[in-house]
């Protein structure tokens, strides 16, 4: 069975877990069962505190991220190895099974120019120390391609399942992200079926980033795919309702993306699980 999950930017800019009695139990009954939790600060994040929050709860974390800007594995691996050491620790100490996201490079940034032979290879290198680490820790490592505006590096699921192909660790999948898919990918459903049973994690996010269901995606595709893959990871509801100030550049966001911020949990979330179980998708 898949899992129904809802990034953390959906209900505030910054983690907290002396917050976690008044948010976990409110989206428990809607029917969540895991939290994403971006990990922007790895070093000033609160794991124990985090993992106790959610163990309380009966609800289970996940940790993503994006390298910072300032880290580049062609300039410094071993700034960036050690970067993503850190995370994975604080991951599994927060009680997360997994490290996803951008852990290939920083959202925002790009050449200007296609990839180079040395991003590459230095991108994988870095990628198969972080699998290492993830493996030493029981965790388990993904990449999530993203849009050429945002990366140049990785932006489709064909891309991404040939780097983890050349790296070779068993430990390691792939994240896609709908939005960037509305972009990149041949369709929705090709998207899946390209990452096949390499894809463990999703986030459904609408074409402007706001409520499910208010864009233009194409959703009934979306879960075609996902059902003709047999899915059966975490579906993660992104919408960049609160941000970061530190990434808010990155993803491009200007202004908001939803004229009601409640309704990305009153209206996206019964949207999903309904066009989840029109594809005879079960939610766990």
């Amino acid at each position: 069975m898949a899992k129904l999950g809802i990034h953390a930017f959906c209900f505030t800019p910054g983690w907290e877990a002396k917050h976690a009695d008044d948010i976990l139990p409110l989206l428990k009954k809607l029917g969540i069962g895991v939290v994403e939790l971006p990990l922007l600060r790895p070093a000033k994040f609160d794991a124990k505190s985090t993992r106790q929050a959610f163990e309380k709860h009966g609800m289970a974390v996940t940790c993503s991220l994006g390298l910072p800007h300032h880290l580049d594995p062609t300039m410094d691996l071993k700034a960036c190895t050690d970067f993503l050491d850190l995370a994975l620790n604080v991951a599994a100490e927060a009680g997360s099974k997994i490290l996803s996201g951008v852990t290939f490079g920083s959202i925002g940034k790009t050449s200007g120019v296609p990839r180079s032979d040395a991003e590459y290879d230095a991108m994988c290198m870095m990628i198969s120390h972080a699998a290492s680490t993830a493996k030493s820790l029981n965790l388990r490592l993904g990449l999530e391609p993203c849009n050429r505006y945002e990366t140049h590096l990785l932006n489709t699921a064909k891309q991404t399942i040939e780097a983890l192909d050349r790296i070779g660790a068993d430990n390691t999948f792939v994240h896609l992200d709908t939005y960037h898919m509305n972009i990149e990918e041949v369709s929705m459903s090709q998207g899946c079926q390209d990452a096949s049973n390499r894809l463990e994690y999703i986030h459904l996010s609408e074409s402007n980033r706001g409520v499910p269901g208010q864009g233009c995606l194409k959703w009934e595709d979306t879960f075609a795919g996902l059902k003709a893959v047999d899915f059966q990871g975490t579906m993660t509801l992104e919408s960049f309702i609160y941000v970061d100030d530190e990434i808010a550049g990155g993803l491009a966001l200007w202004r908001p993306v939803a004229d009601k911020p409640e309704d990305i949990l009153k209206v996206g979330i019964p949207f999903l699980i309904e066009k989840a179980k029109s594809a005879d998708i079960s939610l766990d």
